[in-house]
């Protein structure tokens, strides 16, 4: 009780000072499931039989000053969450001011440092990860163009009817001038500059019965972007200094991390190129731990997020901070309307290509017997033919009509089990192909019509002659939408070429939902197949479900 006094007292003031003119705004997002037990897809039903995340989120701001506070509930909390969610209580509360050249927040916080290679700290709730800062965040413009921020706390671990914080401590500062706004130097130019610098240091004690761990581990680096026209140029390098831990099997090299992005964009054509070189960039508060627990920093993705089920969920791909030299290019192009290719209302083509591969790590020149554990050497860029990942795809869309829009999608993936694992059964690298056709018919103003038919096949094992992993899939996808109010939805993931004839399974699972306002309820029924969800590259575990998921939004 008394972790929610402060919070209903800070409720009740907010709600007598809005009759004064403050703004109050907020969200509250509830998911209930109840779940059965269904042995074919290894489905458990928990004791209680039924799990429930929920939060509530209040901001109150009031001229310059600014307060906040977050209600969780965990009763369980609903499968592949960490098991350290649990009970009901604060989960994030925060005080702040802002003025002109300064803002100040004290209690929780999210921040990110450039492209958040050295800090990043945010809440990603589909994955399960909230790494918020619990201290002070200054952030201050003493001159237009110029931004320094710092930031001095802990880090959310867990939550046991309330926040719990990491046992060590993270800092950081931050500096970045824009020219364009800095002395109007680049005010009347077809050419920006902005240019950044990043320091963070963690402090965590940490005791292992063979090494000396180190206390006070740092990171620095910095970053461009530049923009001319049309064209668009940015780069980002971090240095980490030895960080030992069980990501990197407690060895005390230094850590690299180099990401460039290169683009062009006019109307009807956008090309960007990416090029990314890790080792070693795994940096958490406390270097025992795993998974995305107390991670300072966050690696950017150089692969596309597909939406389509099946090149979603079968295979995605997740940032390999041990080490990884990566490659993306995105060309987009729209076929201009009123021509023979591009029809009356034109016609989009979007092409990707994404790889990874293992970088080289030179030990020719290491003494074995060093004690100060420095295994090897590497360098930027510097890739062996170890590949991880490879992901070629290419859309087109058109509208036919005012009725009619059509949409095909081709997908090819060399896909490395043995460093990403997402089936428990395959070994090496799995080759799938998927095709997806997507149509939508509009019926009227209000109601519409659209369905995807989609496959996936795995190439043939050389050894067995069968199909690769799990073989086969169709997925069939049909939704009706009656605007702006209900919409509903069935699909059923079908695993036909399974190898295994009694799992040749299908996953059918519907939805129906109703927004009213800015607010949503939906309410889905049916199977989920076990697997790996990834948004952005961060990746986690999802167990196999059956049962019944009620989600409430809304936002004030």
């Amino acid at each position: 009780m008394k972790k929610l006094i402060l919070p209903l007292l800070l409720l009740s003031t907010v709600a007598q000072a809005q009759l004064m003119g403050p703004n109050v705004s907020g969200n509250v997002e509830t998911t209930f499931q109840y779940l059965n037990e269904d042995t074919l897809i290894g489905a458990q039903q928990p004791l209680e039989k039924t799990v429930l995340n929920s939060y509530a989120l209040v901001n109150y701001t009031y001229k310059g000053f600014k307060a906040g506070v977050r209600i969780e509930s965990y009763l369980p909390h609903i499968l592949g969450y960490p098991d350290r969610f649990s009970g009901t209580g604060l989960g994030y509360r925060y005080v702040g001011y802002k003025h002109e050249k300064v803002e100040i927040t004290a209690g929780n916080f999210y921040e990110q440092f450039g492209s958040g290679m050295i800090l990043r700290s945010y809440e990603q709730r589909q994955l399960g990860i909230d790494n918020a800062m619990d201290g002070i965040n200054v952030k201050l413009t003493p001159t237009p163009g110029l931004t320094i921020k710092g930031v001095y706390g802990k880090m959310r671990y867990q939550f046991d009817s309330g926040l719990e914080n990491s046992a060590g401590l993270v800092r950081g500062v931050d500096a970045e001038i824009d020219f364009a706004s800095f002395y109007g130097l680049l005010d009347s130019s077809k050419f920006k500059l902005t240019i950044g610098g990043s320091f963070v240091s963690k402090y965590q004690t940490n005791v292992h019965p063979n090494y000396y761990m180190p206390k006070n581990v740092g990171a620095y680096g910095g970053r461009v972007d530049m923009r001319y026209s049309r064209f668009f140029f940015s780069a980002e390098h971090i240095i980490k200094e030895n960080d030992p831990s069980m990501d990197n099997g407690y060895i005390f090299n230094n850590g690299h991390g180099t990401f460039l992005n290169l683009g062009y964009s006019q109307k009807g054509l956008g090309i960007i190129v990416q090029a990314k070189s890790i080792d070693n960039m795994s940096y958490r508060v406390n270097p025992d731990l795993a998974l995305t627990d107390l991670q300072i920093n966050f690696l950017p993705a150089t692969t596309r997020t597909h939406t389509y089920n099946l090149a979603a969920t079968l295979y995605p791909y997740a940032t390999q901070p041990v080490g990884e030299v990566a490659f993306q290019a995105d060309v987009f192009y729209k076929i201009p309307k009123k021509t023979t290719l591009g029809g009356k209302y034109g016609t989009l083509i979007a092409v990707n290509f994404a790889t990874a591969y293992r970088p080289v790590r030179h030990t020719s020149d290491i003494n074995p017997q060093d004690s100060t554990r420095v295994t090897y050497k590497s360098k930027l860029f510097d890739k062996s033919d170890s590949l991880y990942y490879r992901d070629f795809n290419i859309e087109i869309k058109r509208k036919i009509n005012k009725q009619w829009k059509v949409g095909v999608k081709y997908f090819h993936f060399d896909f490395n089990n043995d460093v990403n694992v997402v089936s428990k059964g395959a070994k090496g690298i799995i080759n799938a192909e998927i095709g997806v056709i997507d149509m939508q018919y509009k019926i009227n103003r209000k109601h519409s019509l659209r369905w995807e038919l989609q496959g996936l096949w795995t190439h043939k094992d050389k050894k067995t002659g069968k199909p690769q992993d799990k073989g086969h899939w169709a997925t069939l996808l049909i939704e009706y939408n009656i605007s702006p109010n209900f919409f509903f939805a069935v699909m059923d993931q079908w695993n036909y070429g399974n190898p295994v004839k009694s799992q040749q399974l299908h996953y059918v699972i519907g939805s129906a939902g109703y927004t009213f306002g800015a607010s949503r309820i939906m309410l889905t029924y049916g199977r989920q197949r076990e697997g790996i969800f990834c948004i952005g590259g961060v990746c986690r575990p999802v167990p196999a479900t059956n049962g019944l998921t009620v989600s409430f939004t809304s936002s004030f």
